[in-house]
């Protein structure tokens, strides 16, 4: 076969997904960040980038940050821009689910295709070290006095640390509509506001703010862990008296449109790079917990999160 007749066909295969994965090593590979820069979703698709080149299962990953509403204006743009296309990724999560439950936007989670779950992480409640509160129960004391005048600062409405502040509120016998939630498009933001005591307690994953922890310039006063975090000084809201526990992961969809063997070609990649030297350090760094799922497992996975949060929302009064 001539060099311009293999090419060719090995295009045409490539295009309907039938290559071998090694054939399709060098995929240039595109992925969704569906939040502003600096955030968990952010630090997610950058470290599974470098873990897909570490691993040669792409030969080059460009990254598009489009934050706002949960993810849902990303997911929107991800469906409608990326039909079809089997070199596309979006990040995801627990965080969607809730943007999406409280949004209720035209695009829904169904109509793109699951890859695989990632990591898992609990949440962490930080004040700002100039902060005149000291701990969880003096945020409580102050919540249960003036509901209003505790701005709990994170994700987007809907998120896990938005959701862990209204389960508190119900814990503690103040009416979860009532408290006063303060919703950022991105980790980066949500941070700085911390930092410049413009709310009163920040919450998100451990790795977004470890390094503002370790360097005194915030405070850790809870975690929403079944078990302390290893490596953080805060004691788990269980012990601190409430109940309330809430996990955190993240994961990868594909675009609507493209076939099994695409998609299983993506799953391949994905799973190839969680096997990387590139992702244990990211894990290492970040505190991940590694919780790879994919397929049917992962389908059905979300599926229950969907209907669990859902219900956690409404027992919380944030959903009706």
């Amino acid at each position: 076969m001539r060099r311009d007749e293999f090419l060719k066909t090995a295009a045409a295969l490539a295009a309907l997904g039938l290559l071998p994965t090694a054939a399709r090593a060098a995929a240039n590979l595109k992925i969704m960040v569906p939040a502003n820069p600096g955030g968990g979703w952010d630090i997610t698709g950058r470290a599974l980038g470098k873990a897909l080149q570490d691993a040669a299962a792409a030969s080059t990953v460009t990254f598009e940050n489009k934050g706002g509403a949960a993810g849902a204006i990303g997911l929107t743009q991800f469906v409608n821009a990326s039909k079809g296309d089997p070199n596309a990724l979006m990040v995801m999560g627990a965080v969607m689910l809730g943007g999406l439950i409280t949004g209720k936007p035209p695009v829904t989670l169904s109509q793109a295709t699951p890859i695989a779950r990632l990591t898992s992480e609990y949440n962490v409640f930080v004040l700002p070290a100039s902060s005149p509160l000291k701990t969880m129960k003096d945020v409580v004391e102050q919540m249960k006095k003036d509901p209003g005048s505790v701005k709990w600062g994170g994700g987007s409405r809907g998120s896990t640390e938005h959701v862990a502040a209204a389960m508190l509120a119900r814990e503690t016998g103040v009416d979860a509509a009532k408290i006063n939630y303060v919703a950022f498009r991105g980790g980066g933001e949500a941070i700085a506001a911390i930092l410049g005591g413009n709310v009163t307690v920040g919450g998100s994953g451990f790795s977004e703010f470890q390094q503002y922890i370790e360097s005194g310039k915030m405070r850790p006063i809870a975690v929403t862990a079944p078990t302390r975090i290893k490596g953080l000084d805060a004691p788990t809201m269980k012990e601190l008296g409430y109940n309330v526990e809430i996990g955190n992961w993240r994961g990868v969809y594909a675009p609507p449109g493209i076939t099994p063997a695409q998609r299983q070609a993506l799953t391949d990649l994905v799973v190839k790079a969680t096997k990387s030297k590139a992702w244990a350090e990211a894990l290492e760094k970040n505190g991940w917990t590694p919780a790879v799922l994919t397929g049917k497992d992962f389908e059905d996975f979300v599926d229950r999160e969907f209907a669990s949060l859902r219900a956690i929302m409404v027992k919380s009064g944030m959903v009706g």
